[in-house]
């Protein structure tokens, strides 16, 4: 199990190091560019605000457990994405991008996933 879940944990932190790179480095209008147009309805802050928090929750899944310090961040990180992933799948339905919503909740499960056994029997140092 414990293989499983450095598998989750390292898809997610790809996923969000990729996604909240591209939110920090690129304008709104390159977003939307992109297909993104959830953009239109923030502001520039909170686009890059989204990004930090997915960059950090990113590094939250891998860094602590190969540092062996403060492990409770992996499964808080998990919990972090999770939350947001609830946020856009809320976004995409009301958009009713459904071909989004699907690849959102995968992503949610596989936070979900990763929190809840993080937080229980395959938590680090139990």
């Amino acid at each position: 199990m414990n293989t499983a879940l450095w598998i989750a944990a390292g898809l997610l932190a790809l996923i969000f190091l990729a996604a909240g790179g591209m939110k920090l480095s690129q304008p709104k209008e390159a977003l939307k560019a992109k297909g993104m147009h959830w953009v239109d309805g923030v502001s520039p802050a909170m686009v890059k605000t989204l990004g930090a928090l997915e960059v950090a929750g990113a590094i939250g899944l891998i860094l602590p457990p190969l540092l062996g310090v403060a492990t409770v961040l992996v499964p808080l990180a998990a919990v972090g994405l999770a939350i947001t992933m609830i946020g856009a799948i809320l976004i995409h339905a009301r958009d009713k991008e459904f071909p989004q919503v699907a690849v959102t909740v995968l992503i949610f499960a596989l936070a979900v996933f990763v929190a809840v056994e993080r937080f229980g029997s395959h938590a680090f140092g139990s």
